[in-house]
């Protein structure tokens, strides 16, 4: 095992102890903000369009973590040049839904959304729903 791999399984472990505190807000925050500023995930999206990855669903109320990790997922297999932050991202989501880190947002299993939008929209969404758990 070389050292980036030992580095980052300990990144992993050490992130997922803290996210069972306080659900992982500030780095979820931070990496949101770093894809944001990251030009190249701006693609537009075109509900027609047959390119996936410019689409991804803006989730209703109490379906968020089912959506992040859905878009994530897309994110990360659509998006090779912030992969590492993006798996960052969707490990995250995941693990917050399988074990049920993060009290604060509902527990819906389904993703639900009633719109698609852009990766910036998406990410968005991602950004404004960690900032209010943060406040």
């Amino acid at each position: 095992m070389n050292a980036s791999m030992l580095s980052y399984i300990l990144f992993s472990c050490l992130l997922l102890s803290v996210q069972a505190q306080y659900c992982g807000v500030r780095e979820i925050i931070r990496y949101t903000r770093r894809l944001l500023d990251d030009s190249s995930v701006s693609c537009p999206c075109r509900q027609t369009a047959i390119s996936s990855c410019s689409c991804l669903p803006i989730p209703e109320h109490g379906h968020e973590l089912a959506c992040f990790v859905e878009g994530t997922k897309h994110l990360m297999e659509n998006n090779k040049s912030s992969y590492l932050v993006i798996e960052r991202l969707y490990l995250t989501f995941q693990a917050q839904l399988d074990r049920n880190f993060c009290k604060r947002l509902a527990q819906g299993n389904q993703c639900q959304y009633e719109t698609k939008g852009n990766v910036k929209e998406f990410l968005e969404k991602i950004l404004t729903t960690y900032q209010e758990i943060d406040k």
